[in-house]
């Protein structure tokens, strides 16, 4: 089997969505497991949803019929008669929507962000699945909460693998395609979960691990995975070939384009991954396998912006010693935040953040009662893998202040304000 992910870029708008059919026409679909995330940007819509959920409930109607109206269009666009159908099948989706926006009062809020943002790839995969059967596509649908089972740790869930890999099996028949959900899963319990922020790459490589696939391919708006995020350079140049171990890398100091869970599966069972532009399904992207050199090898530009950068020392002007960068982790753990940088000194303890869950007040909080904290927010956090003086000077030539700069072997790494 194959597995295909496409993400909410590739199914913005109707033109989108009949794009993607127009892909699965030239790569051929039998045999394929479709992954498919919410439309455009609706993840955000749901999160507002979510926000209202808990702050402001008397606006949710409001801000729900901007969510229908979205589809709506969708539909309209790829439908040019009534189809009951997907008409139905929406009503439906929308309808429990609304039983659970007005008729619980859940107060964890990482539990509703689940039930609700949930329904964007629901809906995605419905209309879709509605449009690919009205063109004679022979495809079935299937709910990847029945398959993708997790623990309850909402928003950021855990994958239970012996139990998924069984799942998995039991749902998908060999020799049939099929089109579900990025993103979302279940516990045992039966309750949404998912699997973070961008997480359908993470679930097509799920799919593709416990079905053995011959291969994922990541369906994007750019050519393949680029030596830098054309959203914020210039000038980018295409990798063809890159290993798991290289791609890894480049996820974990945040290249957009792979989520960082996605390859350990794949390499596990030495599947290959291929990015490629949905925009032109002729062109050959990039591939991620085994043992490959990074090619061509260039410095490769990394930026995460919005992060927040810590500087701790001790109150009484004693060094920073293990215990205390063991009470600084254990703070971080309990206050959910995502590390991308730590230095320390002497006396000093330096940590770049993610404030992913919204609670770097609580942390700044407790760290006061045992270090002396400065909180610079809204710092941008550059990596260069592969640097030379040149990919150096770039950044340091940008026009910004440098907070901290680091070096390790292949990798530099800038905090900039």
């Amino acid at each position: 089997m194959r597995v295909f992910k496409f993400g909410g870029a590739s199914v913005k708008d109707a033109k989108g969505v009949k794009n993607l059919y127009k892909v699965l026409k030239y790569t051929g679909y039998k045999d394929t497991i479709i992954v498919v995330s919410a439309m455009g940007k609706m993840t955000n819509s749901f999160e507002k949803l979510v926000d209202l959920y808990f702050e402001n409930r008397i606006k949710i109607g409001m801000h729900l019929n901007l969510i229908k109206n979205f589809h709506q269009k969708i539909i309209d666009g790829l439908f040019f008669n009534y189809h009951e159908a997907v008409y139905s099948d929406v009503k439906k989706i929308f309808s429990d929507l609304h039983k659970f926006l007005k008729k619980t009062n859940f107060q964890n809020y990482n539990f509703v962000y689940d039930q609700i943002v949930s329904y964007g790839e629901i809906l995605s995969t419905t209309i879709i699945f509605n449009y690919l059967k009205n063109k004679g596509l022979d495809i079935s649908f299937i709910d990847a909460r029945n398959c993708i089972i997790t623990d309850n740790n909402y928003r950021d869930s855990n994958l239970d693998w012996n139990l998924t890999v069984k799942k998995i099996n039991i749902e998908i028949e060999k020799g049939k395609s099929y089109i579900t959900q990025g993103f979302i899963s279940s516990d045992n319990k039966g309750n949404t979960t998912t699997l973070g922020r961008e997480g359908s790459d993470y679930s097509a490589s799920i799919f593709a691990y416990s079905l053995n696939a011959n291969d994922v391919t990541i369906w994007k708006d750019v050519p393949g995975v680029l030596n830098a995020d054309p959203r914020f350079f210039s000038d980018t140049t295409l990798l063809t070939n890159i290993s798991y171990s290289e791609a890894i890398e480049l996820a974990f100091y945040g290249a957009s384009v792979i989520h960082p869970k996605t390859l350990q599966p794949l390499q596990r069972k030495n599947i290959p991954l291929y990015v490629k532009s949905f925009l032109n399904p002729k062109m050959d992207g990039t591939t991620v396998s085994k043992g490959v050199k990074i090619k061509p090898l260039i410095p490769c530009f990394i930026l995460k912006p919005n992060q927040t950068l810590l500087k701790l020392s001790s109150l009484d002007f004693s060094f920073i010693v293990e215990k205390n960068i063991s009470q600084i982790f254990e703070l971080l753990h309990k206050y959910q935040m995502k590390v991308d940088m730590i230095q320390n000194s002497a006396i000093s303890f330096s940590v770049c953040v993610n404030n992913k869950f919204g609670r770097l007040d609580d942390l700044v909080k407790n760290l006061n009662t045992k270090f002396k904290v400065d909180v610079n927010e809204n710092v941008d956090l550059y990596t260069v893998r592969h640097f030379n003086q040149k990919s150096i000077d770039k950044i340091k030539n940008n026009g910004k202040k440098i907070l901290l700069e680091q070096r390790a072997n292949q990798i530099v790494q800038f905090v900039t304000i």
